[in-house]
């Protein structure tokens, strides 16, 4: 079965950093693009970054030079590097795979919680 799992959530003060992972099985991971989305309550789910099967990446305005998007094709995971975290950070981040144009080969993780305070 297909596996999206994240990890390295928790509570981080401001101006802190954190590296989410998010494994992946059950699918051919290098022909996926892969991505990470936020959602905080009341908030619509958006996208953060995003890096595609061929290695190219694109971020959200708001987390342009703080986070990192990467992925390790030989160990089925990608990860976000989040520096210089702030209160507006906080939110469920989720991985995300899609295999390019064929959206119904969408799949989700079950989101992992960052919270971001003093």
């Amino acid at each position: 079965q297909v596996q999206l799992v994240e990890s390295g959530g928790g509570l981080v003060q401001p101006g802190g950093s954190l590296r989410l992972s998010c494994a992946a099985s059950g699918f051919t991971f290098s022909k996926f693009d892969m991505s990470w989305y936020r959602q905080a309550p009341g908030q619509e789910r958006e996208l953060v970054a995003a890096i595609r099967s061929g290695g190219g990446t694109n971020y959200a305005d708001s987390v342009k030079g703080r986070f990192t998007i990467s992925r390790d094709n030989a160990k089925n995971t990608m990860y976000l590097q989040m520096n210089s975290l702030k209160p507006e950070d906080t939110a469920v981040y989720y991985c995300k795979a899609v295999l390019g144009r064929y959206t119904e080969y969408t799949y989700w993780g079950q989101g992992t919680q960052i919270t971001v305070s003093s």
